[in-house]
C-alpha cells in the first residue's frame, strides 16, 4: 500500500501513471533484500538538495554491491520531468530506488551488473508548521558496519526502525531516541536528532552507526553561517533530558519539533523555529 496519492512511476526508461509493479518474484532484492532508496522533496515549488540525494542513492547501491546505472545528473533531469505533471504547489515525495535482480556467488551475492532502477513520486503533504512529536527510549539499537550496511540507505535496515516505532507507539509516544552500540544517542527511528542548551546546538557526532543526513548537514551549515554554535559530539540520554529544546531533521518534514522525551517536556523553542525558517530561506535562494 502506498504512503501517498497521485503516484507516478519511472521504470524501463519511461514515466507511467500509478504505482507500477517493478520487481519480479525471483529478483535478488525481493527475496534477499538488496534494495536501496533515497528520498527528496518537492515543496513550496522547491526541490532542495535533489542532486545530493541522487548522488547518495548511487553510493548506497555501491555499498550493497550493486552497479548504479543512472548518473546522478541524469537522475535529476528524469525526476524534474516527472514532477512537471503535478499541479503548482503540490508537495511530492521523491524516491529513486535500485535493487538486485539476478543472483551471483552462492545465490546470496547479487550479480553486480544486473540492477533494477525505478523512481516513485507520491503526493504527500508537508506536516503542519506547528506539528510536533514525542520521544521515548527503546531497547533496540543502531547496528554497526560489522553486522549491517549502515553506510547505505538500505531497505534491509528498516525492520529494526519499525521495531522501534512499534515500541514507541505501544508506550504512547510518536518516535524514539535510540542508542548506538555503545549506548550513546544516535538518532530517532526516522530522522537525525538535535538538542539546544543555553543557546548552543548539539547533535550526535557521525560514528558509522547512522546516516548523517543531507538535511542534517544543511541545517548545520545554515546555523553556522548565521554565527550559531553547532557541536557534533557524543551525547547521552541525560544530555537530552537536560536540553532546552529538541528537534528532529530529515527529508520528509525538514524540521520536527519535539515536545517530550519520556517524562521531560519541552517548549517549541526559538532555535527550532529559526532552523526551519533558515532552511526554507536557503532553499528559496539556492534552487537546483
Amino acid at each position: 500500500m502506498a504512503t501517498g496519492t497521485n503516484i507516478r512511476t519511472y521504470f524501463d526508461g519511461a514515466w507511467h501513471e500509478g504505482d507500477v509493479p517493478v520487481m519480479r518474484a525471483a529478483d535478488h532484492g525481493m527475496w534477499l533484500g538488496s534494495a536501496v532508496f533515497d528520498g527528496a522533496r518537492l515543496a513550496h515549488g522547491l526541490v532542495p538538495d535533489l542532486d545530493l540525494h541522487c548522488a547518495r542513492v548511487n553510493r548506497s547501491a555501491e555499498a550493497l554491491m550493486l552497479e548504479p546505472t543512472v548518473a546522478a545528473a541524469d537522475m535529476v533531469e528524469i525526476i524534474r520531468e516527472g514532477l512537471r505533471a503535478y499541479a503548482p504547489g503540490a508537495a511530492v515525495y521523491i524516491r529513486p530506488m535500485y535493487w538486485g535482480q539476478d543472483t551471483g556467488f552462492m545465490a546470496i551475492v547479487p550479480k553486480r551488473e544486473s540492477t533494477g532502477f525505478a523512481i516513485s513520486l507520491e503526493e504527500i503533504p508537508m506536516p503542519a508548521a506547528d506539528g510536533a512529536t514525542t520521544l521515548t527510549r527503546t531497547r533496540f539499537r543502531r547496528p554497526v558496519m560489522e553486522n549491517a550496511v549502515v553506510n547505505a540507505k538500505a531497505a534491509c535496515l528498516y525492520p529494526n526502525n519499525a521495531r522501534m516505532l512499534a515500541e514507541a507507539r505501544a508506550k504512547g509516544f510518536g518516535n524514539v531516541l535510540c542508542a548506538d552500540a555503545l549506548g550513546n544517542v544516535a538518532e530517532s527511528a526516522t530522522a537525525n536528532a538535535f538538542m539546544v542548551k543555553d543557546g548552543e546546538v548539539f547533535t550526535p557526532v557521525p560514528n558509522g552507526t547512522f546516516l548523517a543526513g543531507i538535511t542534517r548537514a544543511r541545517h548545520i551549515a545554515n546555523l553556522r553561517q548565521a554565527g550559531l554554535p553547532v557541536h557534533e559530539t557524543v551525547l547521552s540520554f541525560e544530555d537530552f533530558h537536560a536540553a532546552d529544546e529538541v528537534f528532529l531533521t530529515g527529508n520528509m518534514a525538514k524540521v520536527t519539533p519535539v515536545t517530550a522525551f519520556d517524562d521531560t517536556s519541552y517548549q517549541i523553542g526559538p532555535m527550532t523555529l529559526r532552523a526551519r525558517e533558515m532552511y526554507w530561506d536557503w532553499a528559496a535562494s539556492s534552487p537546483l
